[in-house]
């Protein structure tokens, strides 16, 4: 019999890869900022709601934010460490009349997660809108270049993310909740420089449409938004290989990357009265790009 112990087991919250150091990026020091202001009046289509947005400081879910606060929603924003994004984000819904927070951290830790459920709904004393938009990636031209520790890292932030922000805010959702998760055009078309993100769109996609069966009988819809290329601070930060760039999303049929605000009233009809016979649905604003549903 030895003596030498077991080796101990990995921890469950990967670091930050290293590989690109500047993800997931600032978009105040972008030149070409992404367009994330609302096109269209509020309609009070979510007065009286509580929403928590990951990912909620820049890029969509800084468009998404400022959509639902001027639908009159309370907003929780929940960010990795770009605090000036998200401290302009908290401002901007605070334009709008609405009541926000922003919450730093890292969703990969399920702990986190539960605090900021917890720091939400004692905020504003409810909760019924989850958006799970928080997601990180990194370009590689072989699959033998995707490193265990980026795997791991990828899965952690965008599938894992999920399955703990869902779990603490659901005993806190009740009947007319909405979940929105934001899947992915790769998850449909396939990436070839993406495999570790493209697969866990698919995986979002499939805890999207199996969470919807799961809680319907609860009152509760889940549905996803499936973005297309759009033009925020995750693709010049590293998310896209710098000689991309110039051509990003030209290869859509409208021909050029959308923008965030071309995304955001796709979630906020999903998480509003408006979709109330939809769940387990995905939606598609991405250029015009013909997909599988």
């Amino acid at each position: 019999m030895t003596d030498t112990a077991p080796p101990s087991a990995p921890s469950p919250k990967q670091p930050p890869t290293s590989e690109e150091p500047g993800l997931p990026g600032d978009e105040n020091r972008m030149q070409d900022k992404p367009d994330w202001h609302p096109r269209y009046p509020g309609s009070g289509r979510l007065v009286g709601k509580t929403a928590i947005i990951t990912g909620g400081d820049s890029g969509i879910g800084r468009a998404v934010a400022v959509l639902f606060a001027r639908e009159g929603a309370n907003v929780a924003l929940v960010y990795l460490s770009e605090h000036e994004d998200a401290t302009r984000t908290k401002a901007l819904c605070e334009e709008e009349g609405a009541n926000a927070i922003a919450i730093a951290g890292d969703l990969g830790a399920k702990a986190f997660a539960q605090d900021v459920v917890g720091q939400t709904v004692s905020a504003f004393g409810s909760l019924d809108i989850l958006v799970n938009n928080a997601g990180e990636q990194h370009p590689d031209e072989a699959v033998e270049d995707i490193t265990e520790e980026q795997l791991r890292r990828t899965f952690q932030t965008n599938i894992f993310s999920m399955f703990f922000m869902t779990q603490a805010a659901r005993p806190h959702l009740s009947r007319g909740a909405a979940i929105v998760n934001c899947t992915s055009v790769t998850m449909y078309k396939g990436s070839p420089e993406l495999l570790d993100y493209s697969s866990t769109k698919g995986a979002i996609t499939a805890f999207t449409r199996s969470l919807a069966a799961n809680l319907v009988d609860d009152g509760i819809r889940v549905n996803a938004v499936a973005p297309g290329p759009i033009w925020t601070p995750l693709n010049p930060s590293g998310g896209k290989p710098p000689e991309e760039i110039p051509d990003f999303g030209e290869n859509t049929p409208m021909g050029r990357p959308g923008q965030p605000n071309e995304v955001a009233p796709a979630f906020l009809f999903l998480a509003c009265e408006d979709s109330s016979y939809m769940s387990g649905q995905v939606l598609h604003p991405n250029g015009g790009v013909v997909v599988g549903s």
